[in-house]
């Protein structure tokens, strides 16, 4: 079974999402942004969400996760939660 560890962090709204990607895309750090906006609990620990299998997370996440390029900021992706940045540390 594929497994995956990727950093996320959600927010509510697309342009929100969308800001906070501009901030990465100039060189803002990860952590600390999902620290400070990210409305997931995994925010406090830098949107980290640990290892996981494909299929345990909803759709649009799994999709993004398990097809796109590691260690790239994806997003905003939407989902039932709301819009996420994604960051694929490894896939195995």
């Amino acid at each position: 079974m594929a497994t995956a560890s990727a950093c996320h962090i959600l927010v509510k709204t697309k342009q929100e999402a969308e800001q906070l990607k501009l901030k990465l895309d100039n060189g803002a750090d990860f952590y600390q942004l999902a620290k400070k906006f990210s409305t997931c609990p995994s925010g406090k620990k830098g949107g980290d969400l640990g290892e996981f299998r494909k299929g345990d997370m909803v759709a649009p996440f799994d999709k993004a996760v398990f097809g796109g390029p590691l260690l790239k900021v994806q997003g905003p992706i939407k989902t039932k939660f709301g819009f996420h940045l994604i960051k694929v540390l490894y896939r195995s």
